[in-house]
């Protein structure tokens, strides 16, 4: 019997108030998971995809199979050789807002680059993952992909070439993330920014709060870090999309929070807080004021995932 690698990638927010495209952090859950093992024959061949009937099993058109197929291309010759055929058991739901794309890519990435005995840096891997989510969005944002792979909180400081700086995580740091039973298309939430053009004040908010959330996170001022969860450029424009947003969010604040904001493209919430007895009160209210607007939710409280993807059998 061939051996089998099981992954588990975990969800992202993103963007975290000020950072569009440039800021994320990894979730404890929830998250997806890729089966792989070898075949003789070259290639990727997805078996079976569970979880979410709308993915296709085609490789060429199945982000996890992008992303193995890029790990594949990119073994030393000492190591390849033959194919994989994988599986995907989606545990999250898609258009979320929680980096669902990117976490399928990322486990079939970590998998395939596993079970042919990790050849590849985590650097590379991302690259690998990142054509996933081309595959999926048309562009390439990686504020998903890297805290998925790497855990924690990262800032994308460039993109050509890709520099990923890795952010501290405060010990007492909570993260609330309110999934509405809604979707919000991340192409056309993409749309609606790149038609939209700024004004410089604008601008120079979000720079100074991106510039001082890093500061934050060094000093471990959870005080400062909640003032900066402040968006001037993008959620204005996203707000809309999520039922019931402006009211989820001044309940989320009331109710202790250190900021809030919508997570990538939505329609998922995130909030902060500074202990998990204030985690706790921030979700109910943000999951009242969803069920006001008419809209269930799911909903995730605790720490900050600073594991990244893993291996959870071989």
């Amino acid at each position: 019997m061939s051996q089998r690698i099981r992954v588990f990638a975990p969800a992202s927010a993103s963007n975290l108030g000020p950072g569009f495209d440039v800021l994320g952090l990894a979730l404890e859950r929830p998250g997806d998971v890729v089966e792989v093992e070898r075949r003789e024959a070259a290639g990727v061949e997805i078996v079976e995809v569970t979880g979410a009937n709308s993915l296709s099993t085609d490789p060429t058109e199945n982000v996890a199979g992008v992303a193995a197929a890029a790990v594949l291309r990119r073994l030393p010759p000492a190591t390849a050789g033959g194919g994989v055929r994988l599986w995907l058991q989606k545990q999250m739901p898609l258009a979320s807002g929680l980096g669902s794309s990117a976490a399928s890519s990322v486990a079939g990435a970590v998998a395939v680059n596993t079970l042919f005995g990790a050849p590849l840096s985590r650097r590379a891997l991302i690259d690998c993952a990142l054509e996933g989510e081309v595959a999926a969005a048309g562009t390439v944002h990686a504020d998903n992909v890297a805290p998925s792979l790497l855990g924690g909180i990262v800032l994308i400081r460039s993109y050509e070439p890709l520099e990923v700086v890795p952010l501290p995580v405060p010990s007492d740091l909570r993260i609330v993330v309110v999934h509405p039973h809604a979707e919000v298309a991340t192409a056309e939430a993409r749309r609606l920014v790149a038609e939209r053009r700024y004004t410089i004040a604008q601008a120079v908010s979000n720079l100074g709060n991106i510039a001082a959330l890093v500061s934050a996170l060094h000093r471990g001022d959870l005080a400062l870090f909640g003032r900066c969860i402040q968006d001037a450029l993008v959620e204005p424009l996203r707000a809309p999309l999520v039922p019931g947003f402006d009211e989820v969010k001044q309940a989320a604040l009331a109710a202790g929070a250190l900021g809030c904001s919508i997570s990538g493209s939505g329609p998922s919430v995130f909030a902060f807080a500074d202990a998990d007895s204030t985690a706790a009160a921030v979700v109910d209210a943000m999951q009242a004021k969803f069920r006001r607007a008419g809209v269930d939710s799911n909903a995730y409280a605790g720490p900050v995932n600073v594991r990244g993807a893993r291996v959870v059998s071989a």
